[in-house]
């Protein structure tokens, strides 16, 4: 046996050690990041952003099982959003008239079971073809069921909805659910027990296979795999975790729309995923936690915060394809390296007439939207705490010198930046070869 330093040790019991604290210790981790957040964030505004990111979390990581893992672009994943909401409302308006004893807690499985049905139905279908046609053929099926919640007003409320209580439910050990903290605290839950869920489905044998579906399907038949099969499976479990995010919208807001189901929250979805970075497990993690925020505060300050996000997510795609997630990968050879330190300052370099030309962008954006659709108020207006007139002609001289100044301010830097990138990585290649 060998020994370290004289201990009793292993290099076995070394490594076990080694692997237990990179496998657990993050889930550990998060579990205490989640449990101490709401006590940060303890206002009624906080505890409910917090609650939507754990419930967009899984939903994000539910649309990356398809398009980062398999290759899938689905414009209709909201379906089982929707789906399992509207049934595990049903569901609870049902157990409360009927008084069954079943527990808020196992609800948002209820939602799950949802979703893997109707992604089993409609995965069938789709999953007969990939790439384009089967983005098409999942935007047709969006449509589908979009338009029959408006029909069938029996089971989806027409445009009021479906609502239910879920105080009214049996309230195990005086846990009532009504108060958000509570909430809050059954969200996170099932948040974490459904990214842990993810993240080992995508270490087995399958999630390996569903990678090599999306990066190379031809060989992947060439070995004996049916491609069909493995596109389906991914499908109806993406479904299973995007119905558990509906069944918690669902207990959240006490709710459910057909908005839900609808286009807009397939493109929210795909938003937060593509801005995360589908390149990795965290990437749509961060995704929704931005994107949520942003929905959030942007939504208070202005009526066109849907522009931005456009403009966001066309930036990300043309600029940084992989990603936030992708972008902060790339760093990890220098940290690793110690080389992190020599572009940093090229970093802040770029930062801030990129900054600038924002600035510029949001106020061009501010004005025109003060002077057309608000044009009944007047050209008064206030952006960033400072009052001014939209029809004077300095405001906009200002705003076309920070966008015009700090875009090219920002391309030139960013140029030099990629310059000192390139010459620290090669620097930190070289420092792991010589070590």
């Amino acid at each position: 046996m060998s020994r370290v330093s004289g201990s009793r040790v292993s290099a076995p019991s070394l490594n076990s050690g080694r692997v237990f604290t990179g496998t657990y210790g993050v889930w550990v981790a998060a579990a205490v990041v989640l449990v101490v957040l709401p006590q940060i964030f303890s206002s009624g505004l906080g505890l409910t952003t917090l609650s939507l990111m754990g419930m967009m979390i899984i939903f994000a990581l539910s649309y990356n099982m398809l398009l980062g893992q398999t290759g899938l672009l689905s414009f209709g994943h909201a379906v089982f959003f929707g789906l399992g909401g509207f049934i595990t409302v049903h569901m609870m308006n049902l157990v409360e008239a009927d008084h069954v004893p079943l527990p808020l807690v196992v609800f948002p499985l209820i939602g799950g079971i949802s979703g893997l049905v109707f992604g089993i139905i409609f995965g069938a279908v789709a999953t007969r073809r990939a790439g384009t046609a089967f983005a098409m053929i999942t935007l047709g099926i969006a449509e589908l069921v979009a338009s029959s919640a408006l029909i069938l007003r029996h089971a989806f409320g027409g445009e009021e909805g479906i609502s239910t209580d879920r105080t009214d439910l049996v309230q195990p050990f005086g846990i009532t659910f009504g108060p958000q903290l509570q909430v809050y605290y059954l969200i996170a839950a099932w948040c974490l027990a459904s990214m842990a869920a993810m993240y080992a489905l995508a270490r087995t044998p399958f999630g390996r296979m569903c990678n090599a579906v999306r990066d190379n399907p031809e060989r992947v038949r060439f070995i004996g795999y049916n491609t069909q099969t493995v596109r389906f499976m991914s499908f109806s479990l993406s479904g299973f975790f995007a119905g558990i995010a509906g069944g918690l919208i669902a207990i959240n807001f006490e709710l459910m729309s057909s908005t839900q189901l609808g286009a807009a929250q397939s493109g929210s979805v795909i938003l937060m995923t593509y801005i995360g970075g589908v390149g990795e497990f965290i990437g749509p993690i961060i995704g929704a936690v931005l994107v949520t925020y942003l929905q959030v505060t942007l939504s208070d300050v202005t009526d066109v915060w849907e522009l931005y996000f456009g403009l966001l997510f066309i930036g990300m795609v043309m600029f940084v394809p992989g990603g936030i997630a992708g972008l902060l990968m790339q760093q990890r050879p220098l940290l690793q390296g110690r080389q992190l330190h020599r572009v940093l300052p090229y970093y802040g370099l770029a930062l801030l007439p990129g900054l600038a030309a924002i600035l510029g962008l949001s106020l061009v954006i501010e004005m025109t939207n003060q002077l057309t659709v608000h044009a009944s108020d007047g050209p008064a207006m206030v952006f960033f705490y400072v009052p001014f007139n939209a029809n004077a002609p300095l405001p906009w001289l200002i705003a076309v010198i920070l966008l015009a100044g700090g875009t090219w301010l920002f391309l030139c830097a960013a140029r030099t930046t990629g310059h000192a990138y390139r010459e620290a990585l090669s620097a930190a290649r070289m420092r792991r070869e010589t070590a």
